[in-house]
């Protein structure tokens, strides 16, 4: 698990942070070696301490998380955080331990105090940074869990080290050549006059404009121009026949400044309805978890007062063994009460393991719960962001366009025409590649204990 600590003071801002009610779950594990028997008590008491010290940072916080899919008993985060405690060497040091789940998640925070009551002296905290990287590391191999890149070999921590397929974009492909035949073919074969033609051309998103050479060009959504009569097929004669004179009509850069503001119009339009669909989206997430949150409070605390009465229980008839009066004194002078009391000894501690095990599997239970509705989020989140870097990018296209128009008419020809990127959606391989790039993001925001959804669409206008 990846372990952060470092040496700080602050203690009512510590406890505030750690108690606050944005975790799903708080639950103070432990409080070792303080008078106070809540946080902010027991922090404030080591305050009240380093006041007879120069020390400012009299307090060390260290937080574990665990590997997201991983379930981590109680157990096993007791061990880690001893193993640290001792390679850290604030042995028998007062310490509270808090448990946070949140989003699917579940980590423990560590706060120790550096000061020694005996001398007070605070506990030097040399390299403690490696040290921890040390345990981190030991911890990743003993659980045969997968090590995060950069981990293992600081090397690859490095951006200059990301492989091309890191940086690399995803290209677009053209459009069909025979999808353009098509289109001017049909729209020709319904029309009888210039109108109805460059009505029929409109709705199959072509512009009808007058070419530099030819006479009659269409103008597609790519700024790509295509000569009526070579793609339907007919002679130039008939095309002017039927249309009549194209000085009436815009040449090609006034098409294509047309078609670049109609296409900006209804991407703001697209931008407007997927800012409000990722806004409702975000606010039923809020919604679902708030609403899951409460139900798994509600039967956590069901369960502790089922466990404390089953305990009241079980500890009033291990006393109800000992015997009364006489008979209780024959049986210290025959040792059957210190062999009751060995027996109530152990049956107290399988007790405490059963309901620690209880309570691991009920948070086991209510992570894999909350990591449902979690995923959900953030695969929706991801199709999202992909729909949202395309519309962005296909708008500053067309903005780009319009302000070459601007800048003054280029010499156009209808063969030979270099192509540009077209609006045609993503290959299917280069767009899977993408959003499995954006859900390894995911990964790793969360591994880090940062929340991936937290970041929100690019709606960008």
């Amino acid at each position: 698990m990846i372990l952060v600590g470092n040496s700080r003071g602050g203690a009512k801002n510590l406890a505030d942070h750690l108690m606050k009610p944005e975790n799903d779950h708080v639950t103070v594990h432990e409080l070792r070696g303080f008078a106070s028997d809540d946080l902010h008590g027991a922090l404030n008491e080591t305050y009240a301490i380093s006041r007879g010290t120069k020390c400012q940072k009299f307090l060390f916080s260290l937080s574990l998380n665990p590997p997201l899919q991983e379930h981590i008993s109680t157990e096993s985060f007791e061990s880690a955080i001893d193993r640290v405690e001792g390679r850290l060497g604030l042995q028998d040091q007062p310490r509270a331990i808090v448990f946070h789940d949140k989003e699917g998640r579940r980590h423990a925070h560590v706060v120790w105090s550096r000061i020694d009551p005996e001398t007070m002296t605070a506990r030097r905290m040399d390299y403690s940074r490696q040290k921890m990287q040390d345990v981190a590391r030991e911890l990743y191999r003993e659980h045969g869990w997968k090590m995060p890149e950069g981990f293992a070999d600081r090397t690859k921590s490095d951006p200059r080290n990301y492989s091309l397929a890191d940086w690399q974009q995803a290209k677009r492909h053209g459009k069909n050549p025979q999808d353009t035949i098509d289109a001017i073919s049909d729209s020709w074969s319904i029309s009888d006059s210039i109108g109805t033609f460059s009505h029929a051309l409109k709705e199959r998103g072509y512009y009808l404009a007058r070419g530099d050479r030819r006479g009659f060009v269409a103008v597609d959504t790519d700024g790509e121009v295509h000569s009526i009569a070579r793609k339907a097929g007919i002679k130039t004669k008939q095309v002017k026949e039927r249309l009549g004179d194209p000085a009436k009509l815009p040449n090609v850069e006034q098409a294509k400044d047309a078609m670049a503001k109609d296409m900006s119009a209804m991407l703001s339009r697209l931008y407007n309805e997927q800012s409000s669909e990722a806004q409702a989206i975000k606010e039923r997430h809020e919604r679902d978890k708030a609403q899951m949150i409460e139900k798994q409070r509600k039967e956590r605390q069901r369960l502790d007062i089922e466990r404390e009465q089953r305990n009241q229980r079980e500890q009033a008839e291990r006393q109800e063994r000992f015997r009364r009066g006489l008979l209780g004194l024959w049986d210290r002078i025959t040792g059957e009460h210190k062999h009751i009391s060995e027996q109530n000894r152990l049956e107290t501690l399988a007790a405490q393991e059963r309901d620690q095990r209880q309570r691991d599997n009920i948070v086991f239970e209510q992570l894999e719960q909350r990591r449902s509705i979690q995923s959900q989020a953030q695969s929706r989140h991801i199709e999202i962001k992909l729909q949202a870097d395309e519309l962005k990018a296909d708008k500053e296209r067309f903005i780009a366009m319009r302000k070459a128009d601007v800048q003054g008419p280029v010499q156009v020809k209808t063969q030979g025409i270099q192509q540009p990127r077209p609006l045609s959606s993503k290959q299917p391989v280069e767009r899977d590649q993408q959003k499995q790039g954006f859900i390894e993001e995911q990964k790793r925001d969360t591994s880090q204990g940062r929340d991936p959804t937290n970041k929100g669409p690019s709606l960008d206008r």
